[in-house]
């Protein structure tokens, strides 16, 4: 017997088995009403209530709805009921720019735009067929009272969601996840982490990114509580973590650093100690980074490695066993490697060095773009653009990034697109845009600069140029002014010799 997997799995089990427990809690604050405490059989009656909403509008099955939201029960619910209904959603990065939502909305062919209200007055431009905030106006698409058409021939095949990825080109990349892909990486998430029915989740990652890696699937099949958090916020962090009880957390080095920065000011005790666990991914963080998370907040550390295009889980790294008896320094750098393949994922590395995988959590493809497809899974294994070495034991660290690609804060940032946007400033005769270590952002957008000939512009002026262009978590933090930049023989720009003197004092090598 063959039975399609697809991510209706997780919000059925869910109401089935624990239809009565407190499932969802919205984020109180908020622009558009809250949707409060929710048990998991009111979450899949509103789902269906959706459904049935865009049955009446005629936006069916295979049918793009682009979500440009901050964290909120609302898009979880997209996330949770959408693609259980042969539809797809393209949960949109609520940072980037008007031109950038734009382009997305336009590419993925979206018929409907949700719009988180607080966005709206920026997003007034982004046009699509169908269009409503999420607040008062998403309410009144709910139709309690009919029953949605059903899913024709679920196929576990079809695209669930795109989710779009800054990659090695200014424009972004449109990855599709498969109902497979998801229920997979949900799944094997779930059993790696030891999510079960006494977890509460914490939604300290952004639901756009990767679909929160796949935990709003995994906690809901599993009957976790997920506490929805908006913004993040140290102390907020850890005064939901006390309030709700939290068990788990997911998010990039920078969530982590303001947690341990607000537990230095925290009155008392620090909640969670020796009951949370949290998963970080991301640019890797510092061994000290890890250590202190252990030590100051008594929470375990686990990370895991992998991309947009893998769902994402390639790799864990939990605390094993052998590891209790290590003296906290060894045990961090430990656990500083990417981690171990996770179950049904195979790795290995090429000739020159990159790290190549196969799974059931790799992208079906990139959204129109077949040569990009083609590309990326040339000879059946994906291509991660990442630089890597795996020792006897199986264990992955990753040494180099070959995409042009930086990591801040979680958030891929092109360094092509930067590098666009600043040498589209008169005074700029020549730019390169690098990743530079912090300990806050893992990486930090630095960008060097060759000024023209008989001109002059100062750092300021140069920041000042990119907002507006490009998101703002994409803008330099830095900017450093050069005679030159290093090149080869043949006239390339070597941003590894660029990037030598300022991660020379680093305990890694990205």
């Amino acid at each position: 017997m063959r039975v399609p997997l697809t991510t209706r799995d997780f919000l059925d089990r869910a109401e089935l088995v624990y239809g009565d427990r407190i499932g969802v809690v919205d984020e109180p604050n908020q622009p558009a009403p809250s949707l409060g405490e929710l048990t998991y059989r009111e979450v899949a009656r509103r789902g269906r209530a959706l459904q049935a909403g865009l049955d009446e509008l005629g936006v069916g099955e295979g049918e793009r709805i682009a979500v440009v939201s901050h964290n909120a029960g609302r898009l979880l619910e997209c996330l949770l009921a959408l693609p259980s209904s042969g539809r797809v959603v393209v949960p949109v990065n609520f940072r980037l720019s008007t031109e950038e939502v734009e382009y997305i909305v336009g590419h993925s062919g979206a018929r409907m735009v949700l719009v988180d209200p607080e966005l709206e007055p920026a997003l007034k431009r982004v046009e699509a067929e169908h269009r409503f905030t999420t607040g008062e106006e998403y309410e009144q698409l709910l139709r309690f009272d009919t029953e949605p058409v059903p899913w024709s021939e679920p196929d576990e095949d079809a695209t669930a969601t795109i989710n779009y990825t800054s990659g090695t080109t200014a424009r972004p990349k449109g990855v599709q996840m498969t109902h497979r892909n998801e229920w997979v990486n949900a799944v094997v998430f779930g059993m790696h982490m030891q999510i079960g029915d006494r977890d509460v989740y914490l939604h300290t990652l952004p639901m756009f990114h990767c679909n929160g890696w796949g935990l709003p699937y995994a906690t809901a099949g599993l009957g976790a509580r997920q506490v929805v958090l908006r913004k993040v916020d140290g102390a907020e962090i850890l005064r939901r973590v006390e309030q709700h009880g939290v068990t788990v957390m997911a998010g990039a080095p920078a969530v982590w650093n303001a947690v341990l920065d607000a537990a230095a000011e925290w009155d008392g005790e620090v909640p969670g100690r020796d009951r949370v666990r949290i998963i970080v991914a991301g640019a890797p963080p510092p061994s000290k980074t890890i250590a202190r998370v252990e030590e100051e907040l008594g929470w375990e550390f686990n990370q895991i490695y992998g991309l947009t295009e893998t769902a994402p889980l390639l790799t864990v790294n939990r605390p094993r066993a052998e590891y209790d008896e290590l003296d906290p320094q060894e045990r961090a750098r430990r656990l500083s490697r990417a981690g171990v393949a996770a179950l049904g994922t195979r790795l290995r590395t090429s000739d020159s060095g990159e790290v190549l995988a196969r799974g059931n959590t790799v992208l079906a493809g990139y959204w129109q773009n077949p040569d990009a497809s083609a590309e990326a899974l040339e000879g059946g294994w994906f291509h991660t653009g990442d630089g890597g070495t795996i020792d006897d034991g199986g264990y992955l660290t990753i040494s180099d990034r070959k995409k042009d690609v930086i990591i801040t804060g979680g958030e891929n940032v092109s360094s092509i697109e930067v590098e666009d946007v600043v040498f589209s400033h008169p005074a700029v005769a020549e730019v390169a845009v690098i990743g530079v270590p912090d300990d806050r952002w893992g990486e930090m957008v630095t960008a060097l600069v060759v000024v023209a000939e008989g001109r002059q512009v100062t750092a300021e002026e140069i920041v000042a140029h990119c907002r507006g262009r490009i998101a703002g978590y994409k803008i330099p933090k830095r900017v450093e002014f050069r005679d030159e930049l290093a090149r080869t023989a043949t006239g390339k720009i070597q941003k590894f010799k660029l990037r030598e003197s300022f991660w020379a004092d680093a305990d890694r090598e990205i």
